[in-house]
């Protein structure tokens, strides 16, 4: 790849190109937790967080009905940080003379002026739209003018939260860097490798600790020994309305196969199994052109989720109230070499797997430089995600829609979309996942009334690496 087209596909501020594709997608800006006085105290007396997204700066608050509002950083009167404002419980008021604003970004005082004066009238901050759903809140940052898609019907997005539950994490480098790992399914059996397999017993939310659906002889095979054992998958791409299935077979024997379906939302997003009954659906929403936030949604579809047991899990792995991870550059990552000679393929710890991606991700340097490597044939979804993106870049640029969810009949069309994981019959996997997919909507407890298809298996790209 030219250095020219890298920095097009990774650059996302402002009136860039890339900048400009991302803003037509919901974003994730915050956690509702964030707001939770047990995990923020600071919360309890001023609910007012600074943010920075897409390279720009903001500020989200919440007023004392409960209601968000995010607004630009900068006052309006003379360009001071809405950040340090005092929060009235009916808006945000700039330290700096007063003026204050509420969660629409109207400003409703401007108490220096003289007595009468309608300026205030006149006068209203830039804000984005918000929606909060499972957990999670997201805005959209398209043109004033402009009118917002629905946020997209993923099952993650119309489970009851009940059946989600949210977390976050922030790793230091460029976005499409952060989401391509998530896209490769041959990573798993070298970058997340097991030397050995614990007990399914103690498995709940520990991603590839679980076992995948199906059996051998009556015994349940842990996800770890699967991709251990069975480390050259076959990868099948299909294009979707809303983006990317991925289909990776690993054939196990003549009579089995290892069958792993996962999805790419496009532009940023992936969805992916944790076990035989939750998945998870990953979102990469740029801070800046080096940093990222992942925002993880797991969704159940058997029983409601043990959202304690899962937050304080993975709270062990960040400083809160940043969601910043303990581990990184500063302290190679935890990367003990005893581990990597005999637990694990990378050294870096057996209890979070996120790590081992933030690892790779971030060890490329703040901006991967492709124009230093070498794809291979297990690289076919990382390749044709690309193309989809310069295309959509160009497009936008154009004048022509976003692709995806950024349309609103794609958006408000309930894809799922279905993951599995499970070990299958060679001959016929395909009615196998069909029935597998079947089976697990049938069982969830929440309304899953619309069936999804699974349509037949068909490879849409027939990618070679690139010389």
């Amino acid at each position: 790849m030219k250095a020219e087209l890298n920095e097009r596909i990774t650059r996302i501020g402002p009136n860039t190109p890339c900048g400009n594709l991302m803003r037509q997608y919901w974003q994730p800006v915050a956690l509702v937790d964030e707001f939770n006085p047990h995990l923020d105290p600071n919360m309890a007396t001023r609910p007012v967080k600074a943010l920075r997204v897409l390279g720009q700066d903001l500020v989200l608050f919440k007023n004392a009905q409960g209601e968000f509002g995010l607004l630009d950083r900068d006052c309006p009167h003379r360009g001071a940080d809405l950040a340090f404002g005092r929060n009235e419980g009916d808006g945000l008021r700039c330290p700096f003379h007063g003026w204050k604003f509420d969660i629409t970004g109207q400003c409703i005082q401007t108490p220096g002026e003289p007595e009468g004066s309608k300026l205030c009238t006149r006068v209203k901050q830039r804000n984005y739209p918000l929606i909060e759903r499972s957990g999670v809140l997201f805005a959209w940052f398209g043109a004033d003018s402009a009118t917002a898609p629905p946020l997209p019907a993923l099952d993650c997005l119309s489970a009851p939260n009940t059946h989600t539950f949210a977390f976050k994490g922030q790793w230091q480098c460029n976005w499409l860097q952060a989401f391509e790992v998530g896209i490769d399914p041959a990573h798993p059996s070298f970058l997340h490798r097991f030397f050995m397999d614990e007990s399914l017993d103690d498995s709940y939310g520990k991603q590839f600790r679980g076992a995948s659906a199906g059996d051998i002889n009556g015994q349940r095979w842990p996800m770890t020994k699967v991709m251990r054992e069975f480390d050259k998958p076959s990868i099948t791409v299909a294009s979707q309305t809303y983006g990317m299935r991925l289909t990776a077979l690993r054939a196990m024997t003549d009579e089995l196969t290892h069958v792993r379906v996962t999805h790419s939302i496009f532009p940023h997003t992936f969805v992916i199994p944790l076990s035989e009954t939750i998945t998870i659906t990953q979102i990469h929403v740029p801070v800046d052109d080096t940093r990222t936030y992942w925002y993880a949604i797991f969704t159940s579809f058997d029983g409601p989720v043990d959202k304690e047991a899962m937050r304080n899990q993975r709270l062990q792995a960040v400083d809160l109230p940043d969601y910043m991870p303990k581990s990184g550059r500063h302290n190679n990552w935890g990367f003990n070499a005893e581990e990597q000679r005999s637990r694990t393929y990378l050294g870096m710890g057996e209890d979070d797997i996120n790590v081992h991606d933030q690892w790779a991700c971030e060890s490329m340097g703040p901006i991967q430089d492709r124009t230093r490597e070498h794809l291979g044939t297990t690289d076919v979804a990382i390749m044709s995600n690309r193309r989809t993106l310069i295309k959509a870049i160009d497009d936008v640029e154009n004048g022509k829609p976003a692709p995806g969810v950024a349309q609103a009949d794609i958006a408000a069309t309930r894809t799922g979309p279905d993951t599995v994981d499970g070990i299958a019959p060679g001959h016929d996997w395909p009615l196998w996942l069909a029935q597998t997919v079947a089976s697990k909507r049938a069982n969830a407890p929440w309304n899953t009334a619309l069936a999804l298809a699974v349509e037949p298996e068909k490879v849409s790209h027939t990618d070679k690496p690139q010389p």
